[in-house]
């Protein structure tokens, strides 16, 4: 078995993890693979010297942000992903420090599901293209006012934000950006895509959800500077102003694994400190 290890190598609490977690699992007979530039630091096989096909398993150290790093810079690596949370919130990354060992023999011993979460795609122009995991945002940017963002969904005009921005996200990603701007808690398990405005004008324009087969066109009204636009955080770009812009669900799956000794709402109670009791009567 070959698992392909991913870690951010300036931070310490993932580099002293790494040093104790890959003798353990070499001592399972797994075969460790790690990013080109670090993998003779850990005494590891690089990344490069493997097919894609022949990685089992990817396992992330950090936070969600190092899971989403990693999916946008290898994206041939559609490999299901275990995160380990060695942040603060951590959605996607939700196994504890304390509960590593136990986790990884669950994960040897099959004690998992996967989770096959939809992402999302945009283009304009037909040329510059993205997708994402979480979220595809479409933010001011440089201009000082709020701007005007039309909407059609399906071809059938929806409406024209007056914000700073809007947010197109995932279930994944509805604990994320989306959440933040007053956005709904999506299960992961739906296949539907949340519309946020940011910082709306109208107190009346609300998020709303849609099915996962709708088209969502976007067009940037304001005759002022380009918007910016980034795919899960990553990776900024311009759109100009007039020029139609799509959102559709992704053509791949993303696969994270859930453990059975875990559950999804177990983890948004934990996350977001809800401390409601259940009461006997």
């Amino acid at each position: 078995m070959i698992i392909a290890l991913f870690l951010n190598p300036a931070k310490e609490s993932a580099v002293n993890v790494a040093k104790t977690l890959i003798p353990f699992l070499e001592n399972k007979k797994v075969q460790i693979v790690m990013e080109d530039d670090i993998a003779t630091t850990f005494n590891t096989k690089s990344l490069s010297e493997t097919q894609p096909k022949d990685i089992s398993y990817i396992i992330s150290l950090g936070g969600d942000g190092t899971i989403l790093r990693l999916v946008h810079k290898y994206e041939e690596l559609n490999v299901p992903i275990l995160g380990i949370n060695l942040g603060h919130l951590g959605f996607m990354a939700d196994i504890p420090k304390e509960e590593i060992e136990e986790s990884l023999e669950d994960l040897l011993n099959g004690a998992y599901t996967i989770d096959e979460r939809i992402t999302i795609e945009a283009y304009f122009e037909e040329q510059k293209r993205c997708f994402a995991v979480n979220d595809i945002v479409i933010h001011r940017g440089n201009n000082p006012n709020i701007i005007e963002l039309g909407l059609h969904v399906d071809g059938v005009y929806l409406n024209t934000f007056e914000a700073d921005g809007i947010i197109i996200a995932t279930p994944n990603g509805s604990t994320a950006y989306s959440l933040a701007a007053g956005g709904p808690l999506l299960s992961p398990a739906l296949e539907a895509l949340v519309i946020t405005p940011i910082c709306p004008h109208t107190i009346s324009n609300r998020p709303i959800v849609l099915t996962d087969e709708c088209e969502i066109q976007l067009e940037y009204l304001t005759d002022a500077d380009p918007v910016e636009v980034r795919a899960d955080g990553i990776s900024p770009f311009a759109l100009p102003p007039k020029c139609p812009f799509y959102i559709k669900r992704g053509s791949r799956n993303f696969k994270l694994i859930n453990l059975l000794r875990r559950d999804y709402f177990s983890t948004v109670r934990t996350k977001l400190a809800w401390f409601g009791k259940l009461r006997k009567y």
